[in-house]
């Protein structure tokens, strides 16, 4: 039979049940302090519980908010594992050996002097805290901790589990655990080499054993013979004797075990930062200043979600009790940040919903009925209907915030072109931006190409644009001839003015800067605004990226267009055999590569070794071109108009073809170290070939065996649907393959996971709850929220 749970774990779901309930007194028979009475003598040797009794005497003579102040402190004891609110005392259990006291007395510690804080003291700057001089705040400001705040959302970035504590008889070689042990003598010993070995013998009721650290001789000064002390590691063979290779340590006193014995935080660390002072000065401050954080979350929603108070899970989630506090603290954390996130761009997009003059574009059925006649195809269904949503979108007295998101090759541009054709129809201008020239080019191309039958003037302005050219199209957009400007970040400099814009298009949107997004724009008198990307973003990461955007899916690929047959190659012979097979037929092919330059810390194939082998050795009958991000922008748009140009037989290349590069003749890629790279921007660089009326031919090339890259390669070569790609790019690697939230305009996220589909869900559906009844959060029970929203957003732009 299994063993139910502990009383600890049976109050805390009943403390919660209370909560949920209202602090009615109901939640147990007989009342919560009876209950919790009975539970403490069922857990006789648990010191917290006994806390937890103390803290609920006479509950229910009790006003509801004492109540409610009861509980919180009653769970703040089961989550850090403490039997006193201010000084923590013996640990959860299983509890270490009673601290035995050395031969002569210690020292009686001072009375504390007790500062109440208030959340205005959370914005002091960290050097306002006692002990925190001016080089470790600048020490801390190099990872971005400016104000006490700061310090207390300075999170773990993992936890070492030592909870396990084992007599020394009891020692495994490989595991790690910690021993508790009274210090019998510490000694320095210097080695012919010139290494000091500091040993501290270690001995409790079951034997002894050598604790060893290497070049370290103040140590011994630290451990006083008669000492307890707690030594979190694993046991070693040195000299064929058992020792014990320490990771952390400290002496036991009379508080809560910090470095050892526990859940131990491990935050991030630069020059001049140490994890135990560290996590000293955090322990503290939560202390210390911890009571002055605010709840800004109302208190229905919190029951609700059965979440801990901020307060609490701050704790909790740096110094956790057990696991599952830290998991309960983890949860509300990450709903927070995305509840935040959620609030704040449906605030956005209700801001964007106002009307606004002159903005409505009518639709006419007739020019769009002759625009989509005139196409040398059919359009697919999935295009039909993202047509109509924009063109719905133009027709309306607000803005168009819409994200029209499809595969290589899914036909956003005509898309695009469709909305752009409609504004010109009612006089207004249109302006398409693309991240680099090569991609502008194409897109000027194509659009040309698809108005010549209708007379609309369209115009390319990029950086390479002739002064003379630039001039007169300068002239054109303020004079209002010009219908469409195509062009790069070249169309927001200084000088550029339109007539009327009334639709901003800007492509691969995620490559620009927030700011360079809102100066396009502003170039107008709030345009409507068409984002596009063929990098397939899973739902999950739709939501939470681009919540305040509405989303069109092209789902669906053009009739005819045949799949990129993907293989898996372990030697270079069996991938570049590919190649010269397309090459010798008159065909072209890329070599993509992870690096630049070799370097002794990696075994990757760089681009320019690799341009360097297959230029001298492997193709040296064909032409080879190289292609990298260092190259001036000039020299890059120079190399891949020449490979277009069919100058090149081979472009070998990094990252910078993932996006946008319209090769038709291109039919073969072989991708080294394909195993470097997420499925997203393998499914990127995959979509560069296969672009014309030939069957064309991918060759991921490595020799890696790790199962997790292995699955990811196998997906590929299986796998031809982006979405589906993405989805299972998302689930085997996170959303670190996707573009950074600080560059989309998000603000960071420390502790949720954008692939969190229930939590996302969970927030998204809270804020809309919220906003429907208090749009702007004026409501006083909303007002610590409100405040909340506007810090957490006061460092992340406009991202639209």
């Amino acid at each position: 039979m299994q063993p139910g749970p502990d009383p600890t774990t049976i109050v805390q779901r009943v403390l919660l049940l209370e909560r949920q309930q209202g602090f009615l007194n109901r939640a147990a028979i007989g009342g919560i302090e009876a209950f919790a009475r009975t539970q403490a003598g069922r857990g006789r040797e648990n010191g917290r519980l006994a806390r937890v009794v103390e803290i609920l005497a006479g509950y229910e003579r009790l006003e509801r908010h004492d109540r409610e102040m009861a509980i919180a402190r009653a769970l703040r004891v089961l989550l850090r594992g403490e039997t006193d609110e201010r000084k923590p005392g013996t640990r959860q259990s299983p509890a270490p050996p009673r601290p035995v006291r050395r031969s002569q007395p210690p020292t009686q510690p001072k009375p504390r002097l007790h500062v109440v804080h208030s959340p205005e003291d959370l914005t002091l700057p960290v050097n306002a805290i006692k002990g925190v001089g001016k080089a470790t705040a600048e020490t801390l400001a190099r990872q971005g901790v400016i104000t006490v705040r700061d310090l207390l959302y300075y999170f773990p970035r993992t936890h070492y589990d030592y909870q396990d504590q084992r007599s020394i008889s009891r020692l495994r070689l490989g595991e790690k655990t910690t021993l508790v042990g009274t210090v019998r003598d510490a000694r320095n010993n210097r080695t012919a080499r010139g290494i000091t070995i500091t040993t501290v013998t270690l001995e409790d009721q079951s034997g002894t054993i050598a604790v060893r650290w290497f070049n370290q001789p103040y140590l011994t000064q630290k451990f006083p013979t008669g000492a307890r002390v707690a030594i979190s590691g694993e046991p070693d063979v040195y000299n064929g004797r058992y020792t014990f290779q320490p990771r952390d340590w400290e002496l036991i006193d009379d508080q809560e075990l910090m470095h050892t014995g526990r859940l131990v935080p491990i935050y991030p660390l630069t020059k001049g930062l140490y994890q135990r002072s560290l996590r000293t000065l955090i322990r503290r401050v939560l202390e210390e200043y911890g009571p002055a954080v605010e709840e800004y979350l109302p208190p229905d929603l919190r029951d609700e979600l059965h979440l801990p108070l901020l307060t609490d899970a701050l704790d909790a989630y740096h110094f956790p009790a057990d696991a599952g506090a830290k998991d309960w603290a983890e949860q509300r954390l990450a709903f927070d940040e995305l509840f935040l996130i959620q609030l704040g761009l449906q605030q956005r997009k209700r801001d964007r919903e106002k009307p606004v003059p002159g903005v409505a574009i009518a639709t006419d059925r007739a020019r769009l009925e002759g625009f989509l006649a005139s196409l040398p195809f059919e359009p697919t269904s999935a295009q039909a209907r993202t047509i109509e949503e924009v063109v719905a979108d133009l027709a309306r007295p607000i803005p168009m915030n819409r994200l029209v998101e499809g595969d290589v090759g899914s036909g956003k541009t005509v898309v695009a072109a469709a909305a752009l054709h409609q504004l010109a129809g009612a006089g207004k201008q249109g302006v398409v931006m693309a991240p680099t020239e090569i991609l502008a080019e194409q897109h000027y191309a194509t659009l040309v190409s698809l108005f010549e039958p209708f007379a609309l003037h369209c115009e390319l302005l990029i950086g390479s644009t002739p002064k003379k050219k630039r001039r007169e199209v300068l002239a054109g957009l303020a004079d209002g001839s010009v219908d469409v400007a195509v062009g790069t970040h070249a169309l927001i400099q200084e000088g550029v003015e339109f007539a009327a814009m009334g639709l901003a298009v800007t492509d691969e949107q995620h490559r620009f800067g927030v700011e360079q997004r809102a100066t396009l724009r502003q170039k107008g008198t709030m345009p409507h605004v068409l984002a596009m990307t063929a990098t397939p973003i899973p739902r999950t990461l739709a939501m939470t990226i681009y919540g305040d955007l509405d989303v069109s899916v092209i789902d669906e690929m053009p009739p005819g267009r045949k799949p990129v047959i993907t293989t898996w190659a372990r030697t270079p012979a069996e991938a570049y055999g590919v190649v010269r097979d397309e090459v010798r037929q008159g065909r072209q092919a890329f070599v993509i590569c992870p690096v630049i330059e070799e370097s002794a810390d990696s075994d990757m194939r760089s681009v320019i070794a690799e341009h360097r082998e297959l230029q001298r050795l492997t193709f040296a009958d064909y032409k080879v071109g190289l292609l990298h991000g260092r190259m001036k922008p000039s020299e890059k748009d120079k190399t891949l108009r020449a490979f277009r140009e069919r100058e090149f037989d081979i472009l070998v290349a990094t990252s910078v073809v993932e996006v946008g590069i319209d090769i038709p003749n291109a039919t073969a890629m072989v991708i080294r170290d394909a195993h470097r790279f997420g499925l997203a921007q393998l499914h990127q660089f995959r979509g560069r070939v296969g672009r014309g009326a030939e069957q064309a031919f991918c060759v991921l090339l490595s020799n890696v065996e790790g199962d997790d890259a292995r699955e990811r390669l196998e997906a590929l070569t299986a796998i031809d649907d982006g979405f589906k790609l993405a989805e299972e790019d998302l689930r085997l690697r996170g959303p670190g393959e996707f573009w950074g939230t600080r560059q989309s305009g998000l603000p960071e996220l420390r502790v949720a996971q954008l692939g969190d589909l229930a939590t996302v869900e969970l927030a998204r559906k809270a804020a809309t709850a919220i906003l429907s009844e208090d749009p702007r959060l004026e409501a006083p029970e909303h007002r610590p929220l409100a405040e909340r929203v506007g810090g957490y957003w006061a460092a992340a732009a406009d991202m639209s």
